[in-house]
């Protein structure tokens, strides 16, 4: 099997994100609890737009590809590396799509993998990344 790009679109991955924090939030417009309006919401889940989402997102993603033995590079936070068996995988995080490349055998063992804890949606073979052309 040759070498391969992918690409795989992590779906809410902002929304999924476990906010270690205690935050609170205004009731919103509309779905205020009658006679309880000066009442605030506990979050137990991240909301779209709040600053912590990005870290807590980083902070879950990197553990995860941790625990199924990749490596940091210490060059750049956001690639990782493994080699299983002689065989290369690099994987590259860029907000929330998730670039895969090298070894096609792993890419596919990998995609098993990340599919048993994230919901993604794959964008097939990648052709071009950051307006370059692969």
């Amino acid at each position: 099997m040759g070498c391969k790009t992918h690409q795989k679109d992590v779906n809410a991955s902002f929304l999924n994100a476990v906010v270690e924090e205690e935050i609170y939030i205004e009731q919103p417009n509309g779905f205020e609890t009658f006679g309880m309006e000066t009442h605030v919401c506990s979050l137990k889940r991240a909301l779209y737009g709040l600053q912590q989402v990005p870290c807590a997102w980083y902070t879950h993603i990197d553990s995860y590809l941790s625990g199924l033995g990749f490596i940091k590079s210490e060059t750049n936070a956001n690639l990782y590396y493994i080699m299983v068996y002689g065989c290369l995988l690099i994987s590259f995080l860029y907000v929330d799509d998730l670039i895969l490349t090298k070894d096609e055998r792993l890419i596919q063992y990998c995609n098993e993998d990340l599919a048993r804890e994230f919901e993604m949606k794959d964008m097939s073979l990648m052709h071009y990344f950051l307006g370059l052309e692969a």
